[in-house]
């Protein structure tokens, strides 16, 4: 009894008339589009590198900023009220950005 083998399964067999089989079963079925499934996950995720480069670049500037008015004595309002919490800030941005990186695909 001849059991009747997928397109994919075909396309692997040791028989080349069978695998040459397969292969065409398998090439009509990808240009007819049936079948195929879209990847969720690879679409939807434009948001991610530029939220992952603004929350790198605005932890890496606030830290920056809190060195050089620290050290030159210059004042910000907000900064020079915070302290030396301005390094968890901008840390935490910085986390936070690496954090949204793990969803690039």
């Amino acid at each position: 009894m001849a059991e009747e083998k997928s397109p994919e399964d075909a396309a692997r067999s040791g028989n080349p008339s069978v695998a040459a089989k397969g292969r065409a079963a398998k090439a009509s079925k990808a240009k007819s589009g049936k079948g195929t499934k879209k990847n969720k996950l690879t679409t939807g995720r434009a948001w991610v590198v530029p939220t992952f480069l603004t929350l790198l670049l605005l932890g890496v500037a606030w830290l920056v900023v809190w060195y050089l008015t620290t050290s030159t004595g210059i004042t910000v309002p907000v900064m020079t009220g915070l302290g030396n919490w301005n390094m968890l800030i901008a840390m935490v941005l910085m986390g936070a950005s690496f954090g949204v990186a793990t969803l690039w695909k």
